[in-house]
């Protein structure tokens, strides 16, 4: 396939806009060195704005080049829908009733676990709410735990190894964690219908994998802070908010909603429209809505559908070239400079692939999820939401991905050994 410009340019500004996510780190330095242009060092520093600002960069240049009705067209073109999808349900699934609900779970559960309460409840908080979100969706379950951690851990004195570690599996637990069913994880959902995948084909070929890796990931991790985590109360004894029964039913009630109505925007957001009414009528039983956080991760999956859309020329005859093996690991490792999403929805494309590819396909794009912020569509969000508790206010591009191999790994095996 020979590209065209306006492929070869948006693929230069896709590797500009990859190598710039790994610079954030170096922008916020300068934010805090030169504080006379802090605005502009803060703008660029913010993961969340890096691909709309080069998927701006793009437009601008068909714009410029084919006019605008080529632009409009083009944008008209991309399927947006996952970004306001993940928006929507970042907001009702940080709203507090939910987090309540989802705190005294956990808090419930712990006390069963014959360990610390700390440690059993960061233990739930990298294996149950991961695997929860193969029925909430993955975006829903990356809130829930990152909230409760930005809220309870991190919030207390504790080292950056252990930051690092936690978000590090937390990231390559939600990947895989959601592959229990067929409608919860992006790159699955890309493909599911088209290939026929209902949940028993999920659960036999993927599920029990996964629900093995996340839960030795979470073990793992524990395991080797344990004497940190032992000495840090996460809850500190207190008692989780009380909030009406009914309130959270009601709140529950829009999260499933939302979620059956997933592929249709304009039923989950007239839904949206009516739980923000709910919510103002009820402003007693809320805390501040995530709208800022969820709005920056809505704009970042926003870009990264615009930059996405002209590198078939180069992702697909990539794939085409490889056997089974090939595929698992080369999807992985793509995975961590493209959206996993995005791959499987180029291989849903191709016609004629083998059962074994697919899987491959689909096995290698989650297992390599938590490689960068813009390997899986949830990522964004956990990075938002703990971003602030880490120095400079950001979490650093390479620290994430050596944190990440280790679970990757174990992810990896779990898919290909067992």
């Amino acid at each position: 396939m020979t590209p065209t410009s306006v492929q070869l340019i948006a693929a230069v500004l896709f590797a500009l806009a990859v190598i710039h996510t790994f610079s954030t780190k170096y922008f916020e330095h300068l934010a805090h060195i030169q504080p006379r242009h802090a605005g502009i060092w803060h703008l660029l520093g913010e993961v969340e704005v890096v691909f709309g600002f080069w998927a701006m960069i793009l437009i601008l240049f068909i714009f410029a080049t084919d006019g605008k009705h080529e632009a409009i067209t083009y944008l008209d073109s991309r399927n947006f829908t996952e970004p306001m999808f993940v928006f929507v349900i970042m907001v009702i699934a940080g709203t507090r009733p939910i987090l309540d609900f989802a705190a005294a779970t956990v808090q419930r559960a712990a006390f069963l676990l014959p360990i610390n309460q700390g440690m059993a409840m960061y233990f739930l908080l990298l294996a149950f709410v991961p695997l929860l979100g193969s029925f909430i969706t993955e975006p829903a379950a990356m809130t829930l735990a990152a909230l409760m951690l930005r809220d309870t851990l991190f919030s207390k004195e504790i080292s950056t190894k252990l930051k690092y570690a936690t978000v590090g599996v937390l990231f390559v637990n939600i990947s895989i964690g959601g592959t229990l069913t067929p409608f919860a994880a992006p790159p699955v959902l890309m493909v599911a219908a088209k290939w026929d995948w209902d949940i028993w084909f999920m659960m036999t070929n993927f599920g029990w994998k996964a629900a093995v890796a996340v839960v030795v990931n979470a073990c793992a991790v524990t395991w080797l802070f344990r004497n940190e985590l032992g000495h840090v109360r996460q809850m500190d004894n207190t008692t989780v908010k009380k909030t009406p029964f009914l309130m959270v039913l009601v709140h529950l009630i829009f999260l499933m909603l939302v979620v059956v109505f997933a592929h249709h925007p304009a039923a989950f957001m007239g839904l949206f429209l009516f739980f923000i009414g709910f919510t103002t009528a009820y402003q007693q039983y809320q805390n501040p809505l995530i709208l800022r956080e969820s709005l920056l991760v809505a704009f970042f999956l926003a870009g990264l559908v615009v930059l996405g859309g002209q590198q078939q020329w180069w992702l697909q005859p990539l794939l085409l070239d490889m056997d089974d093996t090939a595929v698992f690991f080369g999807a992985a490792a793509l995975t961590a400079i493209t959206d996993n999403a995005a791959l499987t929805y180029l291989g849903s494309l191709v016609e004629g692939l083998s059962q074994e590819f697919k899987v491959a396909l689909v096995a290698g794009a989650v297992a390599g999820g938590g490689l960068t912020v813009i390997a899986n569509a949830p990522n964004p969000a956990g990075f938002a939401i703990l971003k602030g508790k880490f120095d400079e206010q950001s979490i650093h591009p390479l620290g994430l991905l050596i944190a990440a191999l280790p679970p990757t790994i174990v992810a990896i095996i779990a898919f290909r050994v067992l």
